[in-house]
């Protein structure tokens, strides 16, 4: 008999018991050692039947057990001294509080709230699907460590990610669990009267999309959850955040407005009832959560909170908005009817003071080949933000090519997308086994601060660690491997439906001492699943090499409506299916962060084999290196950065005419030959030769050394704290100065009430004050910033068709063709009705190519001559340095010119000299 309804019945813990509901509250257990110990030793196997969640484990350990802990002395201590450092960790000064301190430092951030649609925390909060996820739940955990004051904001999905497994012929299945909250480390946002906090949107109709938000602690860092599945919503709309990327465009568009447009009155909501300061920086992380800044500009539109026009409260949210790109292709971009948005965001749905007509300007592809039928979100997110970011060197120069049509006129390397390298978070990757070698060597406070903080370039001390120990513990975590993937392989093949009788196999499945390669991600067809099987005899070869073996775990789940993907793993279970080589390697279902954690520090090898240039970093390699795994990759990504010919392996890349190749001709097919024969001579000839070249203490001697530098030189690099802290110094504290420039100030703690229909919109204090942060304006005062600069950019964009570059020259003497010697320029400029002090004029000089196309140019500042001539014309005068030899050329160009401006390409604004027939050409030397 099913029951009709489910709810969970929590324990009722003896008093002195209560401060394990703390510890387990916080999800600062999924990353602290002995935090999880303790819980262990709660009861062993129903901490492994729990699937190691302490919250439920609370839930259904047996009361006389806990009873006997209730009693027991030295349980009790080590109860109250991991309390007693739970609250030292969230109250005490860390990097930040420090940072802010120092007396030369500018002024940081009170608060950034950090938008997700998913993050990856822990297996016991399964909010997340891949690495988009698990780089947010990191970003949260770095900034807690950190002492950053960040806010997380996201979506509280009932059935999460769905759960894969396999049919008999290795055909994905989906299933889809459903949460229950009281299950989970996670509260209610709740008004002072005990009722919980609503946000409620305004959708087309009249109808209401309302939601509560569900609190995670994950160690300093709240991060608030909207949750649509509410009995006040139709169930259409409580259906709003069922599923992670789940359903239509609607749907998707529906969830997005609820992440950005939700997730700012939910931040409102959070500030008002807690106290915590108010966010004056926004960080988008991808496209998603773009309305955000749409609801940004409401408030500050709104009479009672800024009364701003448009063009001023668009640039007061630009100043302290951040917007990081993760994708590497269009076709990773979330695009909507253009039909669909004005829907939402017009008549009975507009948003007080928001015309749609601005809304969709913000994410209309205006650029040549844009559609203009669509809405793009990543068009948007750049438009609203001042600053923007991609995630690795090579992402940052893909992303600026990508989006160079939002500014014409300037060439990619100009486009004013920077890029801030991924990076993960230790504590949660590293094996605690690597821990405490690194800790034998280096002191347990000085390892602890070392994979916090990412401040140095090298872990010097660890090169100190013997050959033996090294090998000795490579060789603990591959057997440590080997037994997991049995574990898992069984309990696969069984729900394939394999009787008892026929899994005898599976005990011999893998060997602690073979060569272990890893191979576990999402599987679009970019990331190249199968490349490895693209000649099964050469493959097969080495699974099986008498003297040499090599064994490959794979794991990775396909999107439920990517059918291609689904092949793809099919074709892999039917290699691994064969009784010749299954042994050898294995495909094991259902990857999630548990899994990750037992099969990054188990490999020998981590292989990445994507089309390059599309993997935007790829940290899961990252994540390998910190436990001393080698990586054998593309060139791509964090990969292409770091990688330093000791670290691992380049597999060799087939040269490309045009870019990213068609997946579907033919000449990608002959890339996937080519690829994967380099990657089957890397292995054969390098990789397991180097791993089986034993000396005469059967220890791989060079092997070793490469295990020890990648763990020395990598480690700093790859950790979420360096990247936070990236963030930080280059991307949050200059937000927040400009900001405060624009605004007049940082934003004061919120006040008043929020959770009415069209957001929060709370009445001002005493003092100005308001729940949007901002304080009202005064006559000049405050966002006198904003209203001078939107008018300014207003001026300027309509005078800009009359600036022109009317004429150049240069007084060009033989000597002035040596290196080192100089020109001297004059230029003639048209302003119309602009003032110098609008604009800039640059001579812009490098090497040409036989295109005449300036390569790593030089800029130089021209200064004005006087005032303007009887045409209107201002004259500009500078001496251009020859620095360099061979073919060399250099051009002239206006552009607009304010001290507030993050990049002189931020308006996509540029003048330059009408083009003749060819370059005039010299001789240079």
């Amino acid at each position: 008999m099913k029951a009709i309804r489910r709810f969970t019945v929590r324990t009722v813990l003896p008093e002195q018991l209560q401060p394990l509901h703390e510890l387990a509250l916080n999800l600062r257990w999924s990353w602290h050692p002995e935090t999880r110990d303790l819980f262990r030793s709660v009861d062993p196997e129903v901490w492994a039947a729990t699937g190691e969640d302490p919250v439920r484990l609370l839930g259904e350990v047996p009361a006389a057990r806990l009873a006997a802990l209730a009693t027991d002395r030295r349980f009790q201590r080590r109860l109250g001294d991991l309390a007693d450092d739970l609250r030292e960790y969230l109250t005490g000064p860390r990097w930040y509080q420090t940072r802010q301190q120092a007396d030369d430092a500018d002024p940081l951030p009170a608060a950034i709230a950090y938008f997700s649609p998913e993050y990856g925390i822990a297996a016991a909060l399964p909010q997340y699907s891949g690495g988009l996820g698990i780089l947010a739940g990191d970003h949260l955990k770095a900034a807690s460590d950190l002492g950053v004051p960040v806010v997380g904001v996201g979506l509280f999905y009932r059935h999460g990610y769905f759960r894969q497994s396999l049919s008999r012929d290795g055909w994905q299945q989906e299933r889809y669990p459903l949460l229950d909250p009281d299950e989970l480390a996670v509260s209610l946002l709740r008004e002072p009267d005990g009722t919980p906090s609503r946000i409620d949107l305004a959708l087309p109709g009249g109808r209401t999309l309302a939601a509560h938000v569900w609190r995670a602690q994950v160690g300093r860092v709240p991060l608030l959850l909207l949750d649509s599945d509410i009995e006040a919503n139709s169930p259409a709309e409580r259906d709003v955040t069922d599923r992670l990327y789940g359903g239509g465009s609607e749907h998707r568009l529906l969830q997005e407005m609820l992440l950005g447009i939700g997730g700012v009155r939910a931040v409102r909501a959070y500030c008002r009832l807690t106290g915590h300061p108010a966010p004056d920086v926004f960080h988008t992380n991808e496209g998603h959560a773009g309305f955000l800044g749409v609801e940004r500009i409401r408030e500050l539109v709104a009479e009672d909170q800024g009364g701003l026009d448009f063009a001023a409260a668009l640039e007061a949210v630009r100043a302290g908005t951040l917007f990081t790109t993760h994708t590497p292709v269009p076709a990773g971009i979330d695009r909507f009817d253009r039909e669909l948005v004005a829907r939402h965001f017009g008549g009975d749905a507009a948003l007080p003071g928001v015309p749609v007509d601005q809304v969709l300007a913000l994410g209309a592809e205006s650029w040549r080949d844009g559609d203009p039928k669509l809405f793009n979100m990543a068009a948007m997110g750049l438009r609203l933000a001042q600053r923007a970011n991609g995630v690795s060197t090579l992402h940052g120069e893909v992303s600026r090519s990508m989006f160079s049509g939002l500014w014409p006129g300037f060439d990619p390397a100009e486009v004013p997308i920077t890029s801030v390298t991924n990076g993960v978070h230790a504590a949660t990757w590293i094996d605690p086994a690597v821990v405490r070698l690194g800790a034998a060597e280096l002191g347990a406070e000085r390892a602890e601060e070392a994979m916090t903080t990412g401040e140095t370039k090298r872990w010097t001390g660890l090169e100190r660690i013997g050959n033996t120990e090294v090998w000795e513990l490579r060789r603990t975590l591959r057997a440590q491997l080997v037994e997991e993937a049995r574990r898992r392989l069984h309990a696969s093949w069984r729900r394939r439906g394999a009787g008892e009788a026929e899994l005898g196999w599976v005990s011999s499945v893998l060997d602690p001492d073979v060569l272990t390669i890893g191979f576990a991600r999402r599987v679009p067809s970019y990331k190249r699943l199968t490349l490895m099987l693209r000649d099964p005899e050469r493959l097969r070869a080495l699974l099986l090499h008498p003297t040499r073996p090599v064994q490959i775990v794979v794991a990775g789940k396909a999107h439920p409506a990517d059918d291609g993907g689904k092949r793809l793993i099919q074709q892999m279970v039917a290699f691994a299916d064969d009784p010749a080589v299954r042994h050898r390697i294995v495909f094991l279902p259902d990857y999630d962060m548990a899994m990750a954690q037992r099969l990054y520090p188990g490999c020998d090898v981590w292989l990445n084999n994507p089309l390059r240039p599309l993997e935007a970093c790829g940290t899961s390699g990252m994540k390998a290196a910190l436990n001393g795994c080698l990586n054998l990759s593309v060139l791509d990504g964090w990969w292409d950065e770091w990688f330093d010919g000791r670290n691992g392996w380049a597999i060799p890349t087939a040269d490309e005419r045009d870019g990213v190749l068609d997946p579907d001709s033919g000449e990608a097919e002959r890339r996937d030959d080519i690829e994967a024969a380099a990657l089957y001579d890397l292995i054969e000839h390098q990789v397991a030769a180097r791993f089986y070249d034993r000396d005469a203490d059967g220890l791989p001697q060079q092997w070793i050394a490469m295990v020890r530098h990648t763990l020395v030189t990598l480690g700093p690099k790859v950790l979420a704290g360096r990247m936070v802290r990236e963030y930080v110094e280059r991307l949050y504290a200059p937000a927040a100065q400009a900001q405060r420039e624009l605004v007049g100030g940082f934003p004061p703690r919120a006040e008043g009430r929020a959770g009415a229909e069209g957001g929060a919109r709370p009445a001002a204090d005493a003092g100005g004050r308001s729940g949007t942060g901002y304080e009202r304006p005064e006559a000049g005062g405050r966002f006198a910033g904003a209203r001078e600069l939107a008018a300014w950019k207003a001026k300027v964009r309509e005078a800009w068709p009359a600036v022109r570059v009317e004429h150049v020259e240069a007084d060009c003497p033989a000597e002035a063709q040596e290196l080192g010697s100089s020109l001297a320029l004059r230029v003639q400029v048209a302003l119309g009705t602009l003032q110098p002090g609008d604009v800039e004029v640059q001579a812009v000089s490098g090497r040409v190519d036989e295109r005449d196309r300036i390569s790593d140019a030089c800029l130089l500042a021209l200064k004005p001559v006087g005032g303007p001539d009887l045409d209107g014309r201002t004259r500009y005068e500078g001496l251009l340095e020859l620095c360099r030899t061979g073919p060399f050329g250099y051009t002239v160009r206006v552009l607009p010119a304010h001290p507030r401006l993050a990049s002189p390409a931020e308006l996509g604004l540029v003048a330059l000299p009408v083009e003749s027939a060819g370059m005039d050409a010299g001789l240079l030397r």
